[in-house]
């Protein structure tokens, strides 16, 4: 059964709430003010303080630069995760801002386009007209974190999809976010193992034979067993 406009907009303005205190919670641990991260979207200190009360909706592109000024893994906002701060580095987050809604809408066309649907389906997902959909996807519009969540999940993708994993700072630092997370899952003794310099040529052999076919990791491992026994 199809969820009611209210409801829709119950659970939107619920989202954006959490949102917010995550926001808060992120830019006051990285000691940042709200002029700050206010310049480095281009608005006013109090469409930062809308967004940490949840009165204004904080698009995934905006996002993504609040959690790189903060030096907040994005994941934060979806699951705990550890920090990782990156190098200081010039970087023009106007730019990247403007490109990202861009990218973001196309994403979001070519997986509406691919899953078979109209910009009419997803307009009635969010409770909204045809032409919002449409601005949202040619990038006229930010898209509102909560609603784009609310989208992905009706055409069964993750938020990750709509991530910047493109060259680039910002990019290049998710990357670096999403490294550190799998490694910091890594059993204890595999961690310390790793980070000793005296085994980096231990760790090079092992990528190496991770290259090659499977036939050539049995010659070797027949090899291994003609000298051992």
């Amino acid at each position: 059964m199809t969820e009611t406009t209210e409801t829709t907009k119950e659970k939107l303005t619920l989202r954006d709430r959490i949102v917010g205190l995550l926001l808060r919670d992120a830019r006051e641990r990285s000691g940042k003010t709200k002029r700050e991260c206010g310049a480095a979207l281009g608005v006013s200190t109090s469409a930062i303080t809308a967004y940490e009360e949840g009165r204004r909706s904080i698009s995934l592109p905006e996002l993504e630069i609040l959690a790189y000024v903060t030096d907040t893994p994005t994941a934060y906002f979806w699951e705990q995760a550890p920090n990782l701060s990156p190098e200081d580095e010039p970087v023009e987050l106007g730019e990247i801002l403007a490109l990202r809604h861009r990218i973001v809408g196309a994403l979001l066309r070519q997986a509406r386009l691919e899953a078979g649907e109209t910009q009419k389906d997803l307009a009635e997902v969010l409770g909204c007209s045809s032409s919002r959909i449409s601005s949202f996807e040619y990038g006229d519009q930010p898209i509102p974190l909560a609603e784009l969540e609310l989208l992905a999940r009706h055409l069964n993708l993750p938020i990750e999809h709509f991530l910047d994993n493109q060259e680039g700072s910002v990019g290049e630092w998710q990357r670096q976010q999403n490294t550190w997370r799998r490694f910091r899952g890594l059993p204890t003794e595999v961690q310390e193992f790793v980070v000793q310099p005296i085994n980096i040529r231990y760790l090079e052999v092992a990528m190496k034979l991770a290259k090659m076919p499977v036939g050539g990791l049995r010659a070797i491992a027949e090899g291994l067993l003609d000298i051992t026994y």
